[in-house]
């Protein structure tokens, strides 16, 4: 997989990256445990009223990077990974072609993509990510070592979306929705992210209707 080969340049900045801010206390729990079934894994997330004081895109997150340098950023890297039929590459990183699966939606497009952060920039600066570095923000911002974190969906639901959780939107493709929650809580867990009442109110509500998976976890910080 294409994502896999830029691992190893993100992993030590990120790790690095995601050590705990001194002075700074995590988010969330500090036990995560993997394969934590879906329901449990819920009822762990902390609850915590969100503030988006200070939050910007830009100067909050940066933009995408090319962390090892190979002329191709994160955006593209998402799309090389998640290709379907693969694109033609030229020059540096121009991407022609290929065929992408959004589940958001069930659908095959060869273009009208996003690429989506599944617990948005917005939301993780509300839940937690406002008292992280801005190095760390930058390194969840183009995380490319969970393969939950970053997904090619169509444009148009990614934009309908926004900075919402799932207590104000979901996919429309009602099948996706299982899966959906489970990689909001997963990657929820491993940033050390609370969530607000609603959004815990809604998360445990579909979990109870959705399969009670195993969560794995892998604690940023």
């Amino acid at each position: 997989m294409r994502r896999t080969s830029v691992v190893a340049a993100v992993a030590a900045a990120l790790l690095g990256a995601m050590a705990p801010a001194a002075g700074a206390a995590p988010a969330g729990p500090a036990t995560a445990v993997e394969g934590v079934p879906l329901h449990e894994a819920v009822a762990a997330l902390p609850v915590a009223d969100e503030n988006r004081e200070g939050y910007n895109r830009l100067t909050s997150f940066g933009g995408w990077i090319d962390a090892d340098r190979d002329g191709c950023n994160t955006r593209a890297e998402v799309l090389l990974d998640e290709a379907v039929v693969p694109p033609e590459v030229s020059g540096r990183c121009t991407l022609t072609g290929g065929l992408w699966y959004s589940y958001y939606d069930d659908a095959y497009r060869e273009g009208g993509l996003d690429i989506d952060h599944l617990v948005p920039l917005a939301e993780a600066w509300d839940s937690g990510a406002s008292a992280w570095t801005k190095a760390e923000r930058v390194a969840y911002a183009n995380d490319l070592t969970d393969p939950v974190h970053l997904v090619a969906v169509t444009d148009k639901y990614n934009r309908q979306k926004a900075d919402k959780d799932p207590a104000d939107w979901m996919p429309p493709y009602a099948g996706a929705r299982c899966r959906y929650i489970t990689e909001w809580v997963h990657v929820k867990t491993r940033y050390h992210l609370s969530v607000d009442p609603r959004e815990k109110d809604a998360l445990t509500a579909y979990a109870a209707q959705c399969p009670d998976v195993p969560v794995t976890t892998d604690p940023q910080r």
